[in-house]
């Protein structure tokens, strides 16, 4: 049954439109404090290197530096694991990713950090620090990491296995392999009436964020730490910065300012805990910057991958069996998104059966990040471009292809869990009834004549249509907001998770919605770590979902608190009130009630102020699946690829703001 809204649905205004149009919104690098120093990084020149002797001495002795730190600085992070907000990792690696221990493992790694007076003094100064490297060999390719006599990066690291222990336990570069099985496989091959085997390479690429990275900090004198950053997740650096200084997360206030862009690159701590020990060596405030050099030697892009896929299909275009082999780069330290890529390679479909083997491999670049459905992207490739192939082979329509094939309530993923209801079947629908599909490929507003020279014979360029398909799990975790009630009806919403898309607006209309007034009516802001309850990563395309349920509940709450406050004005039982439209109404009479707005004045001139509250921890949604149609126009002597027609067909569910 279909549900009429009045605020979701609509194309409402941002609420941060206006100060990020006009400038006024404050970003990580717009911080401003008295007596603030700003920071600098040395970088390692070496892809690979054992970190013999760092004198400090001509850079101390410089005027205008007030100090340098190295890892000596950092707590001894001993050999403990924790969850800091991306699954669990070795602190021991986080902190070497800040500052450098022993070695150097990729080209770029943070090794030293200068305080002073101002940038250029700083820079000055990283360059009169005198490091004594001895180089290492270096591996830079996933394959290659992966074979016997690849130079070692951790020599305490040893493969965590599901298929069973790495033999001898050796060093290794490899720190997981994955595996996952459904049904017998060697029969699924032996039903295929066609097999397309294929290899695939891809590269790491970097999130690209306009705004590079940065963070403020502030050591008091009373032991607190305040940071300023442009972060995905204000809670996520307060445990990270936490378990890296060994402080307890009630001394570590997190302010978020604006973000210039994540993707998933801004999780991970980089400069925040270096920006504090540098406050906490001077007394002083001090903001540490990266240029955009060093956001792509230093700053975690998503993995390059060495992928193997075979699936075989029965004359009639029925998916019989598949198995990939992925090895993802980790870069310097372990922490790939592998488990997404095998998780994700063939949840579009439901095949009965499969093998999947995921490998984790750390080689010399920098530590990779999520970046955008993290390893669902690469393994998307590989099998799109597979299933394509089986459609030539079948001269099947891909679109009917994937409709015949496609996951659904009941199916099981090759990790266990089995799906809810999905949108995999109509995603492929209705991009198959979308009039693009039935469009001739060169009718795109653009014909080859009107490109060409006047007098000139056209010269076309190939020209191609393409469909995929494409799954994403998305997650819940936890979330919190808080309502105040405003005398004049208005309603201020402080939610935690930092806004990376317009989140703030789509919590805002959420909690307009529940209370049934004006989204403008709603002013939401996003609080630091000490002005609102705990909240997870803006990530995983969790917010709208998860910190929208939590404002649903905090409305919720508010509709309570109205209507007892209303209960005792009318001196009657609250059991008989209700709450709809924006009013309190007597069940009794339909004619008594009271506006948000006349509530809102009557109890603030009795002091009687409402808050709603709530924290959730929802269960994972039902995973999301995309059917995509593009054409695309390919310049034989360049390779440049010009899109010429994109439409995308979403299972979004309720699109809140369509725009």
């Amino acid at each position: 049954m279909s549900q009429t809204y009045q605020v979701i649905g609509t194309r409402p205004v941002r609420h941060d439109g206006v100060d990020k149009v006009t400038g006024r919104a404050l970003y990580g690098a717009d911080f401003q404090a008295t007596g603030l120093l700003h920071g600098r990084i040395l970088r390692s020149p070496h892809a690979h290197a054992k970190i013999k002797k760092i004198d400090v001495a001509k850079a101390l002795a410089l005027p205008g530096v007030e100090a340098i730190i190295t890892s000596v600085d950092f707590p001894d992070p001993g050999d403990r694991i924790a969850d800091l907000g991306e699954g669990a990792i070795k602190v021991r690696h986080l902190s070497s990713n800040c500052l450098a221990r022993e070695k150097v493992l990729y080209k770029g790694q943070a090794v030293a950090a200068v305080a002073a007076v101002n940038g250029h003094i700083a820079e000055e100064a990283c360059k009169l620090i005198q490091v004594e490297y001895e180089a290492l060999p270096s591996v830079t390719e996933v394959v290659k990491a992966m074979q016997p006599g690849a130079p070692i990066l951790h020599a305490d690291l040893v493969t965590e296995s599901m298929a069973g222990a790495n033999g001898d336990q050796k060093p290794t570069n490899l720190a997981k392999h994955l595996q996952y099985k459904l049904g017998d496989v060697k029969k699924g091959f032996a039903d295929a009436a066609v097999v397309v085997e294929r290899t695939f390479n891809t590269a790491t690429v970097h999130q690209g964020y306009i705004e590079p990275h940065n963070a403020s900090a502030l050591w008091n004198a009373d032991g607190t730490l305040t940071i300023w950053c442009s972060t995905q997740g204000a809670f996520t650096v307060r445990a990270q910065v936490a378990e890296l200084l060994q402080l307890p997360v009630s001394r570590v206030k997190v302010v978020p300012m604006e973000i210039g862009g994540g993707f998933g690159g801004k999780i991970r701590v980089y400069l925040e805990p270096v920006a504090a020990v540098l406050s906490k060596k001077t007394g002083k405030p001090v903001k540490v910057l990266m240029d955009r050099a060093a956001c792509f030697e230093a700053t975690g892009p998503t993995p390059g991958s060495h992928i193997r896929v075979k699936v075989g299909c029965d004359k009639n275009g029925k998916l019989t069996a598949a198995e990939a082999y992925l090895a993802y780069e980790a870069g310097a330290f372990p922490g790939s998104p592998i488990w997404a890529g095998c998780v994700c390679i063939f949840s579009c479909y439901d095949i009965p059966n499969l093998h999947i083997d995921g490998y984790d491999v750390c080689l010399n670049k920098p530590a990779t990040s999520a970046y955008r459905a993290p390893g669902a992207t690469n393994a998307a490739m590989a099998m799109e471009t597979i299933v394509d192939e089986i459609c030539e082979k079948l001269k099947i329509d891909p679109l009917d292809f994937r409709i015949k094939n496609a996951a659904k309530e009941g199916s099981r993923r090759a990790d266990g869990p089995v799906f809810p209801r999905i949108g995999a079947i109509e995603t492929a629908e209705a991009a198959k009834k979308h009039p693009h599909y039935t469009a001739p490929l060169y009718d795109n507003g653009r014909l080859a004549a009107e490109l060409a020279p006047r007098g000139a014979s056209p010269a076309a360029k190939p020209r191609g249509r393409g469909v995929a398909s494409g799954f994403w799990f998305n997650i819940g975790l936890k979330s919190s907001v808080a309502a105040s009630v405003n005398a004049d009806g208005t309603v201020s919403l402080v939610e935690g998770s930092t806004d990376i898309g317009g989140t703030r607006t789509s919590i805002a209309m959420q909690l307009a919605e529940t209370l049934g007034i004006r989204a403008e009516d709603v002013r939401p802001s996003v609080g630091d770590t000490d002005a609102v309850g705990y909240t997870d990563v803006t990530g995983g395309s969790r917010v709208t979902y998860a910190t929208g349920w939590a404002a649903y509940e905090a409305g919720k709450d508010i509709q309570r608190q109205m209507i007892e406050k209303v209960a005792v004005l009318w001196k009657v039982k609250s059991d008989e009130l209700t709450y709809e439209k924006g009013a309190v109404k007597s069940k009794s009479d339909a004619a008594k009630q009271m506006t948000f707005k006349e509530i809102a004045a009557e109890t603030h001139k009795h002091a009687g102020i409402i808050v709603g509250r709530a924290s959730v921890d929802p269960p994972w949604p039902g995973g999301a699946v995309a059917t995509h149609i593009v054409d695309v126009e390919v310049d034989p002597d360049t390779g440049k690829v010009q899109v010429l027609r994109y439409p995308a067909v979403q299972d979004v569910g309720k699109a809140l703001h369509p725009s």
